[in-house]
């Protein structure tokens, strides 16, 4: 049985993650999704809000579960067993920051492999970051993030 790890801030779960993370548990018995609670990064939803945005927005996904977390992402692998991390690429420059994360965490972790999705070409200029932008400036968010997390982010910025 292979196990996988998908970590992440989340904030919020995107449809993009959602695309990841339904194709990593078509290829992999278990999939993790590991929210990062503390990242270092200014958040819109705290660390369990990310985690129940995310358990909504993958429900008929049986073999998904849905775990935060705080450290070292290889760290937690191992505690956990897993062999594989997944992780989502969109563009160029996330390739150049997951290149060098995949060398570190090699070192740190060798046993660990990493996996790499390219995202679906539809989703492949959304990001958590943007939309909240978006969504602060009044603008429509919907089909960008599942419905339910919309509604969660229109409720934040009132």
């Amino acid at each position: 049985m292979v196990t996988a790890l998908y970590p992440g801030s989340f904030d919020p779960v995107t449809m993009g993650h959602v695309d990841i993370t339904t194709r990593a548990a078509a290829l992999f018995d278990k999939v993790i999704v590991a929210v990062y609670a503390t990242p270092s990064k200014s958040l819109l939803f705290d660390a369990d809000e990310r985690v129940q945005l995310y358990k909504d927005a993958v429900p008929n996904v049986p073999n998904v579960e849905v775990i935060k977390f705080e450290g070292l992402v290889v760290r937690l692998a191992q505690d956990l067993n897993v062999e594989v991390i997944v992780r989502g690429l969109r563009s160029g420059s996330d390739f150049e920051y997951e290149f060098d994360m995949a060398f570190m965490n090699r070192r740190l972790a060798p046993g660990i492999d990493m996996a790499f999705f390219m995202t679906s070409q539809e989703h492949m200029f959304i990001s958590s970051s943007l939309l909240k932008e978006v969504a602060r400036l009044g603008g429509d968010v919907t089909g960008m993030v599942p419905p339910h997390v919309a509604e969660a982010v229109y409720n934040k910025f009132g």
